[in-house]
């Protein structure tokens, strides 16, 4: 069995970076579907048990200059709900930060002497021949080179004895390459044969590129870090404490401590602290930061509670039925992160771009640097060289590591914060495909709550034929069973538990109740069980044409009474199909009901198309037989039955008032049940794919245009770092304007 694992990878800084630490885990034996992740700066990969040795894939990451923390626990096991992920010091931030000072506090002077020095007020304040200038510049360069910049050469030197090259390895040819040319023409101007010649060193090149490459990275982190902003937001709705009745009397305790079984009470204003059934008291709740609906939602004895919303008024008793990461909470945390950590199918072709990018453009300067010593008029080393170094830093693959992953962990966030949770990176991008979607009826476009409206008998009193079918459909699972069971509940009818109970799969039950047979059903099991049905057909058609589900109901052979069961539409349905509608998104709705009762349900939300009289095993064909007419098919549905429908459409969206199964079996998962919420999901797809794009756009052309500046002498490589550096914050910044993105 595979085990996945999911760890935090530090020192990776572009593209590149992320296809090598991809390939050195992949070459282990039993390691499978390895993913990592620029933005959130994790692995994630999947293995046998009984093969891996975590140790030793720690080792071979540490070999190329990057560090696998092995030391935090493995989040597929962790707590989601920890706030120790963003409590802990950043000591990479830290030294970041503290290399950035100290480097450009040297560096300002070094810029300053190096371009004053042309200018004759300056050179007649300051004391120093061009000679002694050069090797002040040195002694001030040098420490800027390998104390804030040794993180640099330290990846470089790794990645040089394993014959590979990424991001670190271009800042390090570049600026060493500068650093040392100038190094040696100040020591040693005899070996170069330049002594008393008015030669250009490259000192403040070299150190306002690090400098820049620094600041760059210090700006890049913190933009990232706001791209988590949502899971930050969510781990914050969990209180500190919890107040539950201990032996009697009300206990203030750690959240940490409370156990499943607890009581807890909640006052007006307090946040819930985990899910619960409500036991005494009723008040409305705040669910917005879990579901998105804004408005409260009125709760009394009986009812769910989630943990993380708020109490508006009223004080509530509850019982506790789940914590920390089993709770609806701790799920939403675990679908996010799951998704930010994965990758979308256009990521796949980025990795591609990335693996051979450095290589490419290590030749390309290569080139550059011949074509300038070699073939211009004047065989200049020096222009050679500068333009060498400005190919190599323009060039560095930063934005395009963090083009896709950004964008995705930003929509992903905006969608947990509208109640659309996507479970991958994969999912994310297709929605934005969808060409039809398909609906399943009950509980997704209904309330899936029937109600009895009415019920007409033949030849026996109401209450008699009402406890015969209500214990009858007291072994029965079906939505309408339980508006049967509640009708007779309202009653005050005892029930009987049936004998021989049969259930006939989209036709009805049967079994023997107080000696009697009773069959509940459709007409089509009303007449295959040879039941006489003319004393109640003309009323059955009339109810049927209404557009209501009719019941028969046969007591020892006889017809002896129709029930009329109605499942209001959500209020939403019919707004949410017209959205779609109005996207160029054909609709579908399929059902078991009869053609009447189906076209009737159609024709109120403005479905134009359906499938009526469908049996639970027809609806995977059904979304087959759209996929075979090329159409991208997004399925909506919230049972038992709908999971293989879910599975089998390209996007399974799951209402999150469902089953266990269908949720889990679904790529999306709508937490109110809102249908309004489909829709949302295909806006977020649009505007999370449209930010990728435009991401990509500009990092590739960003290479494409600047690239051959450098290479023909018209980019200074200062301006080519500062450039290099703030391409990576454009990207980062702009996807986070998605978290402002409104998606009804």
């Amino acid at each position: 069995m595979l085990k996945k694992f999911d760890f935090p990878v530090e020192g990776m800084t572009c593209a590149s970076c992320v296809t090598r630490v991809e390939k050195i885990i992949k070459k282990f034996d039993g390691v499978k579907y390895v993913s990592v992740n620029l933005a959130t700066e994790r692995v994630n990969f999947e293995a046998e048990n009984d093969k891996i040795n975590l140790p030793e894939i720690s080792e071979a990451v540490k070999e190329y200059g990057y560090e696998l923390k092995l030391d935090e626990k493995e989040k597929i096991s962790g707590d989601f709900l920890s706030e120790n992920k963003f409590e802990k010091s950043d000591d990479f931030y830290k030294s970041l930060k503290s290399e950035f000072i100290f480097a450009i506090i040297i560096t300002i002077p070094i810029f300053l002497v190096s371009m004053l020095m042309d200018y004759q007020f300056f050179q007649s304040i300051w004391e120093f021949n061009q000679d002694e200038t050069r090797k002040i510049l040195l002694v001030l360069t040098t420490p800027v080179i390998f104390i804030s910049g040794k993180r640099f050469f330290k990846v470089f030197w790794k990645n040089l004895k394993h014959f590979s090259a990424e991001m670190n390895s271009l800042i390090a040819i570049g600026t060493g390459a500068a650093y040392s040319y100038s190094t040696l023409v100040t020591l040693f101007p005899n070996f170069l044969n330049i002594e008393g010649k008015d030669v250009h060193v490259y000192f403040e090149t070299a150190a306002v590129i690090i400098t820049l490459i620094l600041m760059g990275r210090l700006l890049e982190h913190k933009a990232k870090n706001k791209t988590t902003y949502a899971i930050k937001k969510l781990i914050e709705l969990k209180p500190k404490t919890a107040n539950i009745i201990h032996f009697g009397n009300e206990k203030v305790i750690n959240i940490s401590e409370l156990k499943r079984g607890d009581i807890v009470v909640i006052k007006p204003g307090e946040k819930i602290p985990a899910d619960g059934e409500i036991i005494s008291g009723s008040s409305s709740i705040d669910e917005s930061m879990v579901t998105g609906e804004s408005i409260p939602v009125e709760k009394t004895v009986g009812e769910k509670i989630i943990g993380g919303t708020i109490n508006k008024n009223g004080t509530l008793n509850f019982k506790v039925t789940q914590i920390g990461d089993n709770s609806v909470l701790g799920q939403i945390i675990r679908l996010v992160e799951q998704a930010q950590a994965s990758k979308p199918p256009i990521q796949k072709l980025v990795d591609k771009i990335a693996g051979i990018f450095v290589p490419i453009v290590i030749l390309l300067a290569i080139i550059t640097f011949i074509g300038w010593f070699i073939f211009t008029s004047d065989h200049s080393f020096n222009n050679a060289l500068i333009n060498f170094v400005a190919v190599l830093i323009i060039a560095c693959p930063c934005a395009l590591g963090l083009a896709t992953p950004t964008a995705i962990i930003v929509g992903t966030g905006l969608g947990a914060s509208n109640g659309v949770l996507i479970r991958n990176g994969e999912s994310l991008e297709l929605a934005n495909k969808i060409s039809t979607i398909i609906f399943d009826k009950t509980g997704t476009l209904t309330e899936g709550k029937p109600v009895v409206s009415d019920l007409i008998t033949f030849g026996i009193e109401q209450n008699e034929i009402l406890k015969l079918a209500a214990s009858l459909e007291s072994k029965s699972e079906h939505p309408l069973a339980k508006a049967i069971i509640d009708k007779a509940k309202n009653a005050n009818i005892e029930l009987n538990g049936p004998d021989n109970f049969k259930n006939y799969s989209g036709f009805g039950v049967a079994g023997t109740i107080d000696n009697k047979n009773v069959i509940i059903g459709n007409m089509n099991l009303m007449k295959e069980s040879s039941i006489n049905v003319e004393n109640g057909q003309a009323i059955y058609n009339q109810k049927v044409n209404d557009g209501k589900t009719v019941v028969c109901i046969a007591i020892e052979g006889e017809l002896k009474g129709l029930m009329s069961i109605e499942d209001n539409l959500k209020a939403d349905s019919a707004d949410a199909v017209k959205k779609l509608n109005e996207m160029k998104i054909k609709t579908v709705m399929i059902t078991g009901d009869n053609k009447k009762i189906a076209e009737q349900i159609a024709n109120k939300v403005g479905i134009k198309e359906f499938k009526a009289e469908v049996l639970p095993d027809e609806k995977t064909e059904i979304v087959k037989q759209y996929q075979m007419n090329k159409e991208i098919v997004g399925m909506v549905g919230d049972g038992i039955n709908d999971a293989p429908a879910l599975a089998q459409a390209d996007v399974g969206i799951a209402i999150g008032t469902g089953t266990d199964v269908a949720i889990e079996t679904a790529q999306i998962t709508l937490v109110k049940g809102s249908l309004n919420g489909v829709v949302k999901a295909i806006n977020l797809s649009h505007k999370t794919l449209k930010t990728i794009k435009q991401n990509l756009f500009w990092a590739f052309i960003y290479n494409t245009v600047l690239i051959p500046l450098a290479a023909f002498g018209m980019l200074d490589p200062m301006f080519a770092a500062l450039a290099m550096s703030l391409s990576s914050v454009s990207v980062v910044t702009n996807s986070l304007r998605l978290r402002k993105a409104q998606l009804d």
